[in-house]
């Protein structure tokens, strides 16, 4: 039970998406910044993925720890922009960089989905 005025305790599964989320929007800014010094067009496809699962992911952690009654509907968009970036960042598959971004998209975008069916 908790006191008035205050919100009940996060979940362990909320704390993992919490905290995948906020790894993965941490690697997307690190990956767009790798992708900007190698420059080129074919680029620019990868970037506004990054960009847009950088935004999500940081947008999907911030409504779970102020527990928004959207964040599970959230989480749902967040798992589809994480399975978007993955791919985008495996059409590079020689890239470390890239690699590692897809693998944090994929973890992140499985803690989402997860927590669209979750009960906080």
């Amino acid at each position: 039970m908790t006191q008035p005025g205050t919100m009940p305790a996060m979940t362990q599964q909320m704390q993992d998406c919490v905290q995948a989320c906020m790894n993965c929007h941490s690697v997307c800014e690190e990956t767009m910044s790798s992708c900007l010094s190698m420059g080129g067009q074919a680029q620019m496809q990868i970037m506004r993925t990054l960009m847009d699962c950088s935004e999500m992911t940081r947008m999907c952690a911030d409504m779970m720890m102020r527990r928004s009654p959207l964040s599970a509907e959230m989480c749902g968009m967040c798992a589809k922009a994480c399975d978007m970036c993955a791919e985008a960042c495996m059409s590079m598959p020689d890239d470390a960089q890239m690699q590692r971004c897809a693998e944090a998209c994929r973890r992140c975008a499985e803690t989402c989905r997860a927590m669209t069916t979750a009960r906080a």
